[in-house]
């Protein structure tokens, strides 16, 4: 599937393989993704990663992103938190890891001049992808077009066609993203508290032990 700038569908015919695949526009005027649950940990267990949201500041910082930023993207729909939005003065919004790794991933995306449409439609197709999917995905683009690759093979065959200029392993996003949170304070979306320095330690893991 692919989004060109002007929201047309086409690009490139199917491989057989399964990939490469240009995201589609229509992803962009799906509904938007609900808040996240969280499940609640044994009393004084050490909260797993999406029981831990963070507050602008600490987004930013791990994003790489100005507040300014934040707020634009919040309030335009582009990148919205799923922990807990601001309801009028006096409540803060509480970002996910997950929410987090998006937007480190659209600063890249902004920074090298990929159309904002495109990068709605990305941002979408991240929400609706699973854990163990990010982990092995790249985001090719060319600036016009975004495509998923889940292979070497399917990101040489981009590159060899020119239709990748660029790339963002998700994977590596997701690592440094969990670096930076580690030294940062998160808050526990069960009771508030605050805690400290906690490393959000593979959360793709804990996810497939419970599906397990």
């Amino acid at each position: 599937m692919r989004v060109t700038g002007d929201g047309t569908t086409g690009g490139i015919p199917a491989r057989s393989d399964g990939g490469p695949y240009p995201l589609h526009g229509s992803a962009a005027g799906s509904a938007r993704r609900q808040p996240e649950t969280a499940p609640v940990a044994p009393g004084g267990a050490e909260p797993a990663p999406e029981q831990v949201g963070y507050r602008g500041p600490t987004a930013c910082a791990a994003a790489g992103i100005t507040y300014r930023q934040l707020d634009y993207w919040a309030r335009t729909g582009l990148v919205e938190p799923t922990v807990r939005a601001a309801y009028g003065s006096g409540t803060q919004r509480l970002y996910s890891f997950r929410d987090v790794v998006v937007l480190k991933i659209v600063k890249r995306f902004l920074d090298t001049g990929v159309a904002l449409q495109n990068i709605r439609t990305a941002v979408q197709h991240l929400r609706d992808r699973g854990f163990s999917d990010l982990e092995r995905m790249t985001l090719m683009s060319d600036g016009a077009t975004v495509y998923e690759c889940t292979s070497p093979d399917q990101v040489v065959s981009l590159l060899q066609g020119g239709q990748g200029v660029f790339g963002i392993a998700v994977g590596v996003v997701w690592r440094d993203v969990e670096n930076a949170l580690s030294q940062l304070h998160g808050e526990r979306v069960d009771t508030g508290e605050t805690v400290i320095g906690h490393n959000p330690t593979d959360e793709l893991a804990a996810r497939r032990n419970r599906v397990g």
